[in-house]
């Protein structure tokens, strides 16, 4: 079910993160569609995340928290880790990749799900 959507700080969010930002850095442009497509998925998810986002700092800025210090590589994990906490303080991400064997449905096993948090636990 979609929460968010309808209500006014979701149309508020979503006029936001439709600005695409002028004068963005290399790291900032690479992460700008995900990033976006990331909050705006969240946002129509849960009312409470949109209004911080309605009410939060502009979609650049958020960008530039996001890139902050990038060396030359960050995950993607790290970087929505990021984008969420730029708008929501205090806010987590968890990341969980399923395979789908595609057997067709032949096994007892549909898919096989793997916790990039453990990964990035070094």
């Amino acid at each position: 079910m979609s929460i968010g959507i309808g209500s006014n700080h979701y149309e508020v969010a979503m006029k936001k993160l439709d600005v695409t930002p002028k004068g963005l850095n290399r790291y900032e442009s690479a992460v700008c569609d995900p990033v976006r497509d990331c909050l705006k998925d969240f946002c129509s998810q849960n009312d409470e995340f949109a209004q911080a986002v309605a009410q939060g700092g502009t979609f650049k800025d958020c960008l530039s928290a996001c890139t902050k210090g990038i060396g030359q590589s960050c995950s993607d994990l790290e970087v929505y880790k990021r984008a969420v906490q730029f708008y929501f303080k205090g806010a987590d991400v968890h990341m969980e990749l399923k395979i789908d064997l595609g057997d067709a449905g032949f096994s007892d096993n549909k898919s096989i799900g793997l916790s990039l948090d453990s990964l990035l636990d070094f």
